[in-house]
């Protein structure tokens, strides 16, 4: 009896084996080879990674779809998860091209609002505190801006309104911070032309009066080093 099991077992491992080696793809049937999966496939294990916060599998699935099957119907999807799941990431410089080639290759696409704000918030998100340069913050600022002039009545737009005023605040702030750091060091002709531009250029956002306080000081000081140094001048040279 024991013979007769032993001899079934031998068999099987044996019809296994040759299931395998021939080419009936029984094995790549059941469990598919990474290259052989449907864009469907990929473009579910994609988004349930995204929804979980596998980042990094997201981008690995959804590239495979950009790469492998860019006349798919899932290729368009593709495009703007990756950039997505780019962004997720915090990988922002990448996701702001994977963004703009979105746009540049897709004009006319519905989800352009969507792409436009989402590059405004690549730049967004690298504003670093006010003692730094602000480049973010402006970068951020012309794509909200575009944004609102583009697709006025989106929903988009209106997000981007309110971040165009964060940015506003972070440019105003940073200027105050610069001409303050100035004024510290009594170079006030500097000082002052941080808060004139602060003035012209950022009005209401709620650093104004303090600027407007900060140029009365520095024009008093400068007033008083002229006096001082036109009283330093030898007798003769006034003549």
């Amino acid at each position: 009896m024991k013979r007769f099991f032993r001899a079934a077992e031998a068999a099987i491992a044996v019809l296994f084996l040759l299931a395998l080696l021939s080419g009936c793809g029984l094995w790549s049937r059941i469990f598919p080879a990474e290259e052989d999966k449907a864009p469907a496939q990929l473009m579910s294990e994609g988004m349930e990674a995204l929804d979980r916060g596998y980042n990094e599998e997201a981008v690995d699935a959804f590239q495979k779809i950009k790469d492998r099957y860019p006349y798919s119907k899932f290729a368009v999807e593709a495009e703007i998860r990756l950039a997505d799941a780019l962004y997720a990431r915090g990988r922002y410089d990448e996701a702001y091209d994977a963004y703009s080639e979105f746009e540049r290759l897709r004009p006319k696409n519905p989800n352009i609002p969507y792409v436009v704000f989402r590059r405004g918030m690549c730049h967004f998100q690298q504003i670093s505190s006010i003692d730094r340069d602000q480049a973010p913050a402006a970068k951020a600022k012309e794509e909200f801006e575009r944004l609102v002039r583009m697709f006025p009545d989106s929903q988009d737009a209106r997000l981007a309104e309110k971040k165009i005023r964060e940015c506003y605040i972070q440019l105003a702030s940073h200027e105050l911070y610069v001409g303050n750091f100035y004024f510290k060091m009594k170079r006030y002709n500097a000082a002052l032309g941080r808060y004139q531009h602060l003035i012209e250029n950022y009005p209401d956002m709620g650093q104004y009066h303090e600027a407007i306080m900060q140029i009365a000081r520095c024009r008093e000081l400068l007033e008083k080093e002229a006096a001082a140094s036109s009283s330093k001048r030898p007798w003769w040279r006034f003549f």
